[in-house]
C-alpha cells in the first residue's frame, strides 16, 4: 500500500512555513514598542506597561468581511480586503473610546496561494497602520475539502484599551445632544448579499463594466475599502466630549444608533443633511428598495455617528475637517415617549 503524506491530502506544511517567513518583515514594519514576540510563535505577547494607564480596561472585538469576499474572488483582487477586515474590528473598538493596540487574523483557504496570501496580509498591514495598531499574530489554515478552489475566508480579532473613567457607552446621552455623521467611503463591508442580487443577478451587470454614474468600474466601487476612523476619533476625544458613538455596519443607522440610546432618548435623523455616494442611489433605483430598508441595510454615506453636547458640535466638526474627515450635523436627541420608535427619520430639520 502506498504511503500517503499530508501534502498529497492537500495541505503543504512547508509552503505554510515559507509563507510565514515571507510575511515576517512586512508585519514587523508596524510593530509597536509593546510587542514582545515575533510572528511564528505559539502565541503573542503584548505589554501594557505599568506607568501609561491608571485603571486600564481591555476592549475586544471580532468580525469578518462577509460576502464582500465574493467580489474579491470574482475580481481576483485581494489587496484591499484586509483593510476591510481591520476596519470592521477597530471601528467597533473605538466607539467605546478605546485605542486599538493589536490585531490578529485568521485566513482559511482550500490551498495556500503564496502570492494571493501576501496581497491579503499586505492589506491587513495597511489597515493596521491606518488604525495605529500592531499585527501580532494569526493563523493560516489549508482546508482543501472544506473550501472551493481559489476561495478563502477571513476573520479578525482586535484588542484595545481605555481608561475606565473614559469609557464611552452612551449612558450620558441626553435630550438636546446633537448627532454628527462622519462620511463613509462607500458601501464599506455590509449588505453585499443584497448588492450582488441587485446588480449582478437582477441587472446583469459585470464587475468590469464602467458605470458613468460611479465614475469607475463597478468592481472597483464595490471593493472600495472600509474607512478606518480610529485615529480621528481618538484625536477628537483628547479635546472634546463624546457621549456616544455608533459604527454604522449591518443594521444601518436604524439599528446601530438604537444600540447606544438610553430608553428615554430618541434619535432624530434628517435624511437630507448629507449627500449619498452614487452607489446608494444606484442600488435603491435598481433594486426598487424602500427608503426604510435602505437605512436598515446600508450606511447610506455615513460610516460613524457621534452623539455630542450641542455646544461642542461646531468645534468637533472643525477638528474633523482638519483631520480630512467630512462630517455633517445630521440629527439630534429628543425625548422618547412610550410607544415611539427609538430612531426617527425626517426629511429635514425644522
Amino acid at each position: 500500500m502506498k504511503k500517503l503524506t499530508y501534502k498529497e491530502a492537500g495541505v503543504d506544511i512547508d509552503a505554510g512555513m515559507k509563507f510565514v517567513e515571507k510575511i515576517k518583515p512586512i508585519i514587523k514594519s508596524i510593530h509597536r514598542p509593546e510587542v514582545l514576540t515575533e510572528i511564528g510563535g505559539f502565541s503573542s505577547l503584548f505589554s501594557l506597561g505599568n506607568d501609561k494607564y491608571q485603571d486600564p480596561v481591555l476592549v475586544s472585538s471580532t468580525d469578518g468581511t462577509g460576502t464582500k469576499l465574493k467580489i474579491a474572488f470574482m475580481m481576483d483582487r485581494h489587496d484591499t480586503i484586509g483593510i476591510d477586515l481591520v476596519a470592521m474590528n477597530v471601528n467597533d473598538l473605538v466607539v467605546q473610546g478605546a485605542e486599538p493596540l493589536f490585531f490578529l487574523d485568521y485566513l482559511a483557504t482550500s490551498r495556500l496561494d503564496p502570492e494571493k496570501g501576501l496581497q491579503i496580509i499586505q492589506g491587513i498591514v495597511k489597515g493596521c497602520r491606518q488604525a495605529g495598531c500592531a499585527l501580532i499574530g494569526g493563523e493560516t489554515a489549508e482546508m482543501p475539502s472544506f473550501y472551493r478552489k481559489g476561495e478563502y475566508d477571513l476573520a479578525g480579532f482586535a484588542v484595545g484599551v481605555v481608561e475606565r473613567d473614559k469609557i464611552v457607552d452612551g449612558s450620558t446621552i441626553t435630550m438636546g445632544n446633537k448627532i454628527i455623521g462622519i462620511a463613509s467611503s462607500g458601501l464599506h463591508s455590509n449588505g453585499f448579499s443584497l448588492v450582488r442580487k441587485i446588480l449582478l443577478a437582477r441587472k446583469k451587470l459585470k464587475l468590469n463594466d464602467h458605470l458613468p454614474e460611479l465614475g469607475c468600474l463597478l468592481g472597483e466601487e464595490l471593493l472600495r475599502p472600509t474607512k478606518i476612523y480610529a485615529k480621528a476619533i481618538l484625536n477628537i476625544l483628547k479635546s472634546f466630549t463624546i457621549n456616544g458613538m455608533a459604527h454604522i455596519t449591518g443594521g444601518g443607522i436604524t439599528k446601530n444608533l438604537f444600540r447606544i440610546l438610553p430608553s428615554r432618548c430618541r434619535g432624530v435623523i434628517y435624511k437630507k443633511a448629507w449627500p449619498r455616494q452614487p452607489i446608494f442611489n444606484l442600488l435603491k433605483e435598481a433594486g426598487n428598495i424602500e427608503e426604510g430598508e435602505m437605512f436598515r441595510v446600508f450606511n447610506n454615506g455615513i460610516g460613524m455617528l457621534l452623539v455630542v453636547p450641542a455646544q461642542e458640535t461646531e468645534g468637533i466638526c472643525e477638528r474633523l475637517q482638519g483631520l480630512n474627515e467630512q462630517s455633517y450635523l445630521i440629527g439630534e436627541i429628543t425625548e422618547r415617549k412610550q410607544g415611539e420608535e427609538a430612531v426617527r427619520f425626517l426629511e429635514r430639520a425644522g
